[in-house]
């Protein structure tokens, strides 16, 4: 039977080494993580290693002749072997939950120096602000090698989730309700932010860019930013953090999106309804719901515009949809 077992064990053994189920950690939190996985890994192989080599053992050993119909011969219980089974699973599965609050608790230090970083979602983009940094804003998140990022997060709309797969933590946004969530980045890169939870109709579009910097080419990057006023840029840029491209087509941005209408006839759209194109585009973004263009439902696109975006934004993304600058 301990053959049989080990046989097992090492045949599961190779299937969890082998195969890559987690991506390469990028983060101490998923350090953590990953040992918690692995750690459950090794438990569960020993406990499934043991208990198919005592059923196979059994149906080898203890099977019946074809021939032999009569009933099994009457046995009891063997009380030891029912304490065995009962506390062993108990201080395996106490086990687990004291590590894995140990781990959660680590997993939300940012330690002595954070970077703070405030996440606003709204379908279907992400824009981040760093309020320490002079209250830079980006479309792209932009972190510092071995610092501990906490991030500061809320939703303009409906529920989203925080998730970057490479550094493991994942994090609701709730409208109404600022959660946060820590990581502290290992190595450099360029990575993904993804939003885990079906938010709309855009939902697979929902992503951003995040890079991974050490800390001198941070520091540039905030200064650079600070430079600029600390906004996230032109028309292009807004028209690409706000999400826009996500949902509609748009030739100078490079975007296909067949959610919304194409923004490539704005203008001529608003001269056919005998309105400023400009004045049409800025109501389109701050009132979506007034006027709804034929082929396309009511409540598609956020209505919160007008909020989360600054005066000077709208501005920027207005004249840069209708081509004035």
């Amino acid at each position: 039977m301990a053959g049989i077992g080990i046989v097992i064990a090492i045949l599961v053994t190779l299937v969890a080494v082998l195969i890559p189920w987690l991506p390469t950690s990028a983060s101490k939190e998923m350090d953590r993580i990953e040992f918690v996985y692995w750690f459950a890994t090794v438990i569960c192989i020993a406990i499934f290693a043991l208990v198919m080599a005592v059923l196979v053992y059994s149906v080898i050993a203890f099977r019946s002749p074809p021939e032999d119909e009569s009933d099994g011969p009457p046995i009891h219980g063997n009380t030891g072997l029912e304490i065995a089974w009962t506390v062993v699973p108990a201080i395996l599965v106490i086990s687990i939950g004291v590590l894995s609050a140990f781990v959660m608790s680590k997993n939300s230090d940012a330690g002595p120096n954070p970077l703070n970083v405030k996440v606003f979602a709204q379908q279907f983009a992400w824009r981040f602000a760093y309020p320490d940094d002079g209250g830079v804003k980006s479309g792209e998140l932009v972190l510092q090698l071995g610092r501990g990022v906490n991030f500061e997060m809320e939703s303009a709309d409906v529920i989203h989730s925080f998730w970057i797969p490479d550094m493991g933590q994942k994090q609701d946004l709730v409208p109404g309700i600022k959660t946060s969530i820590v990581v502290t980045p290992t190595r450099t890169g360029v990575f993904s932010l993804i939003c885990a939870e079906l938010c709309g109709v855009g939902h697979a579009t929902m992503r951003a860019t995040v890079r991974v910097v050490s800390p001198e080419d941070f520091a540039a990057w905030v200064k650079e930013r600070q430079e600029g006023g600390g906004k996230p840029g032109g028309g292009a840029a807004i028209f690409a953090s706000a999400g826009c491209g996500g949902c509609h087509t748009f030739t100078p941005a490079g975007s296909n999106g067949a959610i919304g209408p194409n923004l490539d006839t704005l203008v001529s759209v608003a001269q056919k309804a005998g309105q400023d194109p400009a004045e049409y585009v800025r109501e389109a973004i701050v009132d979506p719901g007034k006027v709804i263009a034929p082929g396309f439902k009511d409540g598609v696109m956020p209505p919160d515009f007008g909020k989360s975006l600054s005066a000077k934004e709208i501005d920027a993304l207005v004249a840069y949809l209708t081509g004035s600058k």
